[in-house]
C-alpha cells in the first residue's frame, strides 16, 4: 500500500558509510543498514522467516542458462545483490553490507523441476516449502528458483528477497530491472564469465565500531527530534484535527479487546501458499461506482472473505472486528518504484479495525473507506513512524535485545489479526528471455501468532493476491482463497458492475464421469425415494449470494453507513 503519512518522521538513512584508513590513498567503505532494516534481521527465527517473495508464472518455460546469463549481466545495476550482511561484534553497531568475496550467481539462480502432474497445486506446494525456510546469511540474501515441468507448457520463477534488503515497493521495482518490457529474442546460452573476486579488506576495529555506533545514535536522536517536531506541527493542521475528531467517534470500537480469529495461533516453521487474481478494470469500476480508493476495494474483499472464514469455523461475526495492519510507503509518492536500486525499507504501518458483521458489501466498503480516511487523517502511520524513530535512537545493543525478545512474548490478546499489503506493479507486460509473464503473486512474511498474511500486487490489468499461512494455524487457507472470489463477486454485483470474462472467476473443478456413468440427458422415470438430507459441507453452509450473516444490531448498520 503506497500512502504518504502526514508526518515527516522517517527511519534513518538506508546506507551510511564508515571510512577506515588503511594503506595510503586507500579507503574501504562499509554500507550500514538502517535500524528498520536491521530489525528484520533481529526478529527472524525459524518460526518467523522474513523474506518477501513472489511467484511469477510465464506463458512458456524460462530457459535456465539464458536467464542466468541475463541476470548476471544486470547485477551491475544492483550492487547490493553481490553483498552479504556482516554483524558487528556484540551488536555494538548496526550490521553492514559488504562485498561477498565468494559470490557465485549459480548459488542464487537455482533450477528445479516440478513433480507431476505439474499443476497449480504442485507449484503452490513448492512455493510453500521454499517460503518456510530462512535464508543463508553467509551469502547475499536473495535467490530465484527457475521452475520447469508446469502443465500447459508454462514456466515459473519463485523470487525470494530478505526483508532487510528491500520492502515491497523496492522489491516490486526489482522485477522491472531483471525482467524486460519487450519480448526481444531469447539469447543463446553462452559461457557465464564470473566477475573478479572482491578484494578482501580488514574489518574496522572495535574502537572504530564503537565510535561509529555513537555517531549513529546521535544522528538517530537528531532525526527523532526532527520527526517529533514535524509531527507536533502536523497536529495543528486542519487535516489532522479532522482526523482526530473522527478517531474519537471510533474509540468505542477501538477500545474493544482484539479477539483472535481462527488463525491467530502460535506459528511454527511450515508455510502454505496459494493465490487468486481479479480483473483490475472491474476493481476500478467498483471503486468508481461506490467511491473510495482501490485499496478500499481490496480491504473490503478481504474483510468479506474473512467473515465467511470465521463462520466456516463455527464462530459468530456479530460485533466483531478484524484488526489489519497495512504497510505504508514513506517514499515520494510520485517516484514509487522508479529507483529500485534505492533498496532498504522506507515504510511505516497503518492499523485499522474493520467490522465483520456488515452484510451489504457496498455498506461494508463505505465503512472501510470511512475508517481508512480517519486513520490516515489522524496520522496513525505517523505515530508508528515516530515510535520507530524512537527505537532507532536507542543504543544498538538495546535495539537488538528488544527485537530479538519480542517474538518470544505471546500476549493474552492479539495486538492485531493480520497484515495486508498492496503494492503497485508493472502496468505493462514483462518478459524473461522472451517469455511473457502472465501473473505475479506476491508474499508478505507472517509468523508469531499471525497465521495468515495477504499481499496484493497489480500487474498488466490484473490484481494478483498471494496468501501465506502457517500450515498448522490455517491448514485450510485454500478455503479463504475461495472466499475471496465469492466476496469480490458479491461486491461487484451489489455495486452493479458487469462481470468480466476469464480473470477473477474461480476456476471450475474438473468433473470426471465414472466408468459406466450415464451421460447428461433425459433420465428414465424411476420411483422417487425420500430425500435424505446430507450434512452440508463448509462450502455450502455459507451462502454467498447474498452472504449469510447473523442479524447485526441496529447500531451496526448506522455505524457502517457512508
Amino acid at each position: 500500500m503506497a500512502l504518504n503519512p502526514t508526518t515527516s518522521a522517517r527511519p534513518d538513512q538506508t546506507t551510511r558509510r564508515t571510512r577506515r584508513p588503511q594503506e595510503p590513498g586507500h579507503v574501504t567503505e562499509h554500507h550500514r543498514l538502517s535500524s528498520v532494516d536491521a530489525a528484520f534481521l533481529y526478529l527472524e527465527r525459524p518460526e518467523l522467516p522474513l523474506s518477501i517473495a513472489s511467484v511469477s508464472i510465464f506463458d512458456g518455460p524460462v530457459p535456465f542458462e539464458p536467464f542466468l546469463a541475463t541476470i548476471e549481466r544486470k547485477l551491475s545495476l544492483i550492487p547490493r545483490y553481490r553483498q552479504r550482511v556482516v554483524m558487528p561484534p556484540f551488536n555494538v553497531g548496526l550490521p553492514t553490507w559488504e562485498d561477498d568475496p565468494d559470490f557465485d550467481v549459480r548459488r542464487h539462480i537455482i533450477p528445479v523441476r516440478l513433480g507431476r502432474p505439474g499443476g497449480d497445486a504442485e507449484l503452490e506446494a513448492l512455493a510453500g516449502g521454499l517460503l518456510s525456510r530462512t535464508m543463508d546469511r553467509s551469502k547475499p540474501l536473495w535467490d530465484v528458483h527457475v521452475v520447469s515441468g508446469l502443465k500447459g507448457g508454462r514456466g515459473a520463477l519463485i523470487w525470494r528477497l530478505h526483508h532487510a534488503l528491500a520492502d515491497g515497493v523496492s522489491g516490486a521495482g526489482l522485477l522491472s530491472v531483471f525482467l524486460d518490457k519487450t519480448p526481444g529474442r531469447p539469447q543463446r546460452a553462452g559461457k557465464v564469465v564470473s566477475p573478479p573476486p572482491a578484494p578482501k579488506t580488514p574489518h574496522p576495529g572495535l574502537g572504530d565500531v564503537i565510535a561509529d555506533a555513537v555517531g549513529s545514535t546521535v544522528q538517530s536522536l537528531a532525526m527523532a527530534e526532527k520527526g517529533l517536531l514535524g509531527f507536533a506541527q502536523s497536529l495543528l493542521s486542519g487535516r489532522m484535527q479532522s482526523g482526530l475528531a473522527g478517531l474519537r467517534g471510533l474509540l468505542p470500537e477501538l477500545a474493544v479487546s482484539v479477539e483472535r480469529l481462527p488463525f491467530n495461533k502460535p506459528c511454527g516453521s511450515e508455510r502454505k501458499f496459494c493465490w487468486a487474481d481479479f480483473d483490475l478494470a472491474q476493481a476500478q469500476a467498483i471503486r468508481e461506482a461506490v467511491g473510495g480508493k482501490l485499496n478500499d476495494v481490496i480491504l473490503t474483499v478481504v474483510t468479506g472473505a474473512l467473515t465467511r472464514y470465521v463462520k466456516l469455523h463455527g464462530e459468530s461475526a456479530v460485533h466483531r472486528f478484524v484488526r489489519i495492519v497495512c504497510p505504508v510507503s514513506l517514499r515520494n509518492g510520485d517516484h514509487q518504484g522508479d529507483h529500485p536500486e534505492e533498496l532498504g525499507n522506507q515504510i511505516s504501518f497503518l492499523p485499522v479495525a474493520l467490522p465483520l458483521d456488515v452484510r451489504n458489501p457496498v455498506r461494508l466498503m463505505h465503512a472501510v473507506t470511512e475508517r481508512m480516511e480517519i486513520m490516515k487523517h489522524a496520522g496513525a502511520a505517523g505515530w508508528v513512524a515516530l515510535l520507530a524513530s524512537g527505537i532507532a535512537a536507542m543504543p544498538t545493543p538495546l535495539q537488538a535485545l528488544l527485537w530479538r525478545g519480542l517474538p518470544e512474548i505471546i500476549l493474552p490478546v492479539s495486538l492485531f489479526n493480520m497484515i495486508c499489503t498492496n503494492v503497485p506493479g508493472s502496468p505493462v507486460p514483462l518478459y524473461a528471455v522472451g517469455r511473457k509473464m502472465i501473473a505475479s503473486y506476491p508474499q508478505v512474511p507472517t509468523g508469531w501468532d499471525l497465521g495468515v498474511g495477504v499481499a496484493v500486487q497489480s500487474y498488466n490489468g490484473k490484481l494478483c493476491f498471494g496468501l501465506i499461512a502457517d500450515a498448522h494455524a490455517a491448514p485450510d487457507v485454500g478455503r479463504l482463497r475461495d472466499f475471496l472470489y465469492e466476496s469480490f463477486d458479491d461486491l461487484r454485483r451489489t455495486a452493479r458492475v458487469k462481470p468480466a470474462s476469464g480473470v477473477g472467476q474461480k476456476p471450475a473443478p474438473a468433473v470426471r464421469r465414472k466408468k459406466n456413468e450415464r451421460p447428461a440427458g433425459p433420465r428414465p422415470k424411476t420411483t422417487r425415494r425420500a430425500a435424505v438430507p446430507n450434512k452440508p459441507d463448509s462450502a455450502t453452509a455459507i451462502e454467498a449470494h447474498p452472504p449469510a450473516a447473523e442479524t447485526a444490531a441496529p447500531q451496526t448498520d448506522s455505524r457502517s453507513a457512508a
